[in-house]
């Protein structure tokens, strides 16, 4: 890239240490590869994939059309979500009802400070007949896991689900059993009703590809959740033509995974996270001095893979800026750590991120 062409930081900002940035200006064709990597028909056949999901979602959960689509993005990235928000909000129905669309196992894990490792991985118990030692595995070995209030368990049952979540096996009596694939831990805490919660420390945070904050429904799909439940619809059996099975699922993960990425958008990607590391390189020092540390390179990884899965989802086997941006709360939230002041001053990461995109230029 010529020299000439690069644009220029703001008066009175310094780029940070190895930061370039990209051309701008590109249209979004621009960004497909020379060679088509994805056939057309994978790419219908996922569409149609996707579709059916939908259709089994939305005839149970009224709107939540974000909790849907960070849920599916983290089925098919393979990924994990924390979500956040007050109780009653449907996100046990909207876990329950996404690994019913995909014909997967399901359990749900109550968190309690009382809740001990051996109640989510599993233990050893004496058979008195035979006189041995049987491994019986616990909950976590299902495709979707839902960690309820996670925040209300011990710091040592946290840990506990590390292994699970990074290495995707756990460990029983020096025995390592493997996690059934897709594995998919959904985790929810509580925003209010702090006395007695852990609070997850960054480390654990940092392991969840996104984190979804769901919000109150609508005064209109409020009175439609009441009409179904008049209705009978969350009593009624799913309806088998409104489900896939799990080899579809694989196929679209690894259809996810050919997916092209252009040099320059890798490079945004990086200049991205960069500057959450050194926001006072690039934003407004009003808002930089709120950050006391930037995302990780899981930050990095995951904005590129949570863009692949929209590529797919939007029928394209390449992926464009817009695929970067649209799920950058989701990704960026939880790893970008506030100080005490930013605290104080109510400055929320959203702030933080929405000036970041602003700053550093798109290609």
């Amino acid at each position: 890239m010529p020299p000439s062409s690069q644009p220029q930081p703001q008066p009175g900002q310094t780029l940070a240490p190895g930061l370039q940035m990209p051309v701008t200006g590109r249209p979004g064709a621009a960004f497909k590869p020379a060679n088509p990597v994805i056939s057309p028909d994978e790419l219908a056949r996922a569409r149609a994939i996707v579709d059916v999901v939908g259709l089994s979602f939305r005839a149970k959960v009224v709107g939540q059309e974000n909790l849907f689509l960070s849920l599916l993005v983290a089925l098919f990235a393979n990924g994990h979500v924390l979500l956040e928000s007050v109780p009653g909000l449907a996100k046990t129905t909207a876990a329950q009802t996404l690994a019913d669309a995909v014909k997967a196992t399901f359990h749900r894990i109550q968190c309690t400070p009382d809740v001990l490792p051996s109640d989510i991985i599993g233990t050893q118990i004496y058979n008195y007949s035979k006189g041995t030692f049987e491994t019986q595995l616990g909950p976590v070995h299902a495709n979707f896991v839902l960690l309820d209030e996670i925040n209300r368990s011990s710091a040592k049952t946290q840990s506990a689900m590390l292994e699970a979540m990074q290495e995707r096996q756990t460990t029983i009596a020096g025995v390592k059993h493997k996690l059934p694939h897709p594995f998919v831990v959904l985790a929810t805490q509580n925003p209010i009703e702090q006395e007695g919660t852990y609070e997850l420390p960054e480390a654990q945070m940092d392991r969840f590809m996104l984190k979804e904050i769901v919000n109150y429904p609508s005064p209109q799909e409020e009175i439609e959740m009441l009409n179904r439940i008049e209705s009978g619809v969350f009593d009624a059996p799913i309806d088998e033509t409104k489900t896939v099975n799990l080899e579809e699922v694989v196929f679209v993960q690894n259809l996810v995974k050919k997916v092209y990425v252009d040099p320059a958008v890798k490079q945004y990607i990086v200049n991205l996270v960069a500057v959450t590391r050194n926001p006072a390189s690039m934003i407004s020092p009003d808002l930089a001095r709120y950050v006391e540390y930037g995302a990780s390179p899981r930050g990095s990884i995951t904005l590129l893979n949570v863009a692949r899965v929209l590529a797919v989802l939007n029928g394209r086997d390449y992926v464009t800026p817009d695929d970067v941006k649209l799920l950058r709360y989701s990704v960026l939230r939880h790893r970008i750590i506030l100080n005490f002041e930013a605290l104080a001053d109510k400055v929320h990461q959203e702030a933080i991120i929405d000036a970041i995109f602003a700053a550093v230029l798109t290609p």
